[in-house]
């Protein structure tokens, strides 16, 4: 079976709370440079960023993003452990995120779409007609 779409469901500490949030990190083929991250709010929606799957890529190993998605290594002795710091004029938050669960879905994603080859797989004529479009 061919898909082309990764999703990953985890559960993520926010802004240091005891009390998890249930979290999940998508891609699309054919979105190659983008990642979505969704977090569940207490009524059953979800809030999504979408921010450059290269953002959390360079989030492993160094601090990445200058505007109102960062991504780094925990701050803290604990390797085991990524901050995802999310701003917007509505507020800020804070999310730790296993490491082992973000290099697991970056592998995924892959393996649809290999690191460098994004382009290859990017639609540009059909993002100009949709932009044309509204």
């Amino acid at each position: 079976m061919h898909t082309d779409a990764i999703h990953q469901s985890q559960f993520v500490l926010l802004n240091n709370s005891s009390t998890p949030v249930l979290s999940r990190l998508s891609f699309l083929a054919g979105e190659p440079f983008a990642v979505t991250v969704s977090f569940r709010t207490e009524r059953g929606r979800w809030v999504e960023w979408t921010f450059a799957r290269e953002l959390l890529v360079t989030g492993l190993t160094d601090p990445a993003g200058l505007g109102d998605v960062r991504v780094r290594p925990d701050l803290s002795e604990d390797e085991s452990l990524l901050t995802l710091e999310i701003e917007s004029p509505d507020g800020y938050a804070s999310f730790e995120l296993e490491r082992e669960d973000v290099e697991a879905f970056l592998e995924s994603t892959y393996e649809l779409v290999p690191l460098g080859a994004e382009s290859e797989h990017f639609d540009v004529e059909a993002l100009i007609e949709e932009i044309s479009n509204v």
